[in-house]
């Protein structure tokens, strides 16, 4: 949306200014997944700066588990692009990547050559309860419009049931979505309004312990592949990613590994460990995968290759989300969608719970971080982040 005046042209930059503060922040403390990605977003989107209302937050949380691609990525892109255009979407996107791809560019140089990865266990140590507590006091805030129909409570326990019988992710969301939208439908007065949703559970949060795997480099192809060859790899990656960060690991060991053979098992294992080391788009490990294989300019085409159809995909839904609330049966799909995502968001929660609350530092850490962010609201990010220096200061063990 171009400026008509002088005066537009001064807010827009202005906007922009603010977009950047705020993702290079988020970029920067946003550890322990996408579910904790949109809990800080929320809080800082739109419980302080209210720069869109809560429904409209949920809708855009529940539209992006339909596409492929990091979807706390995407939820930067949706509000950039609501606050300054085309221009916001640029930049809340960019700034909320950049922390994490430059220090995962930074790991990738060390691991290439020294041969190995720096331990962080006793910060994500702290970090991981922290984490818990944040995700779980957005689903408080976020989830009450779900007691406003008994049938929204009960799908998402169908749904949640469901994930932890073993459906997929993205299936339970189908499942959620297709079921939901035919029961709200048999309601014959007025629609309730919609029901709430934390954040996607497309990528779960690895429970994993938390340390970095130490190995050697290893071998890389003896005649490593061309940017654009990389940059064509990830592209296709991004383009049609679904599913956790697992499901990534899948994509780079089908690809890299047994088929073109540019990566090894072992830096592949490695790669997993970045993920733990590393705030922001678990996404990110493209950079480091394209280091590995041809250095910088393998970095920076694995990066764009894999980060751009979000952009492009984001670009294209959002100006369709408002119209499906003017739509009867559009509006009771998200609904669903919506409520099938909070389940699945309870489903991630647990199972982070269960890996990391395993002794009574754990438990402190996440009870006082509950505190603190439904007793007094203090900001999210920074919750994170003195969580991570206690457990530093501890010596905490991942």
């Amino acid at each position: 949306m171009a400026p008509n005046n002088p005066s537009d042209t001064t807010t827009t930059r202005g906007r922009l200014g603010e977009l950047a503060r705020l993702f290079l922040k988020l970029g920067v403390v946003a550890f322990g997944g996408p579910a904790a990605h949109i809990a800080m977003m929320e809080d800082e989107v739109v419980t302080r700066r209210g720069w869109m209302d809560r429904q409209h937050f949920l809708d855009l949380v529940g539209a992006t588990n339909l596409i492929p691609g990091p979807n706390s990525t995407e939820m930067t892109m949706h509000v950039g692009l609501e606050r300054a255009g085309f221009a916001g979407l640029v930049t809340a996107g960019a700034c909320f990547i950049l922390p994490a791809v430059l220090l995962t560019g930074v790991l990738a140089w060390a691991y290439v050559a020294f041969g190995t990865m720096p331990r962080a266990g006793g910060m994500l140590a702290g970090i991981q309860p922290a984490v818990v507590a944040v995700i779980l006091g957005a689903v408080w805030r976020l989830g009450g419009p779900l007691r406003q129909d008994w049938r929204l409570p009960a799908l998402a326990f169908l749904v949640a049931a469901a994930a932890f019988g073993g459906l997929g992710e993205i299936w339970s969301i189908l499942l959620g979505g297709a079921l939901g939208t035919f029961w709200l439908a048999a309601r014959p007065d007025p629609r309730q309004p919609a029901a709430g949703v934390l954040a996607p559970a497309t990528h779960l949060v690895d429970p994993g312990s938390g340390t970095a795997l130490v190995a050697t480099a290893g071998l890389v192809a003896a005649v490593p592949p061309g940017a654009a060859a990389i940059f064509l790899f990830f592209l296709k990656v991004g383009a049609v990613l679904y599913g956790s960060g697992y499901v990534l690991v899948a994509f780079l060991e089908g690809g890299l590994v047994d088929g073109h053979q540019w990566l090894t098992q072992t830096q592949l294992l490695d790669a997993v460990g970045i993920g733990q080391v590393t705030p922001g788009p678990v996404l990110s490990t493209a950079t480091w995968v394209g280091y590995v294989i041809r250095g910088w300019p393998g970095a920076v085409a694995a990066t764009i290759g894999i980060f751009l159809p979000s952009f492009l995909l984001v670009a294209l839904l959002n100006p369709v989300i408002p119209r499906l609330r003017t739509s009867p049966w559009a509006a009771r799909f998200l609904d669903a969608v919506n409520a099938a995502a909070l389940a699945l968001m309870v489903v991630v929660t647990v199972e982070l719970g269960r890996a990391t609350l395993t002794s009574p530092v754990a438990w402190g850490i996440a009870a006082m971080s509950g505190l603190l962010i439904l007793r007094w609201r203090v900001n999210a990010a920074w919750i994170i982040v003195a969580a991570g220096v206690v457990g530093i200061a501890l010596g905490l063990e991942g």
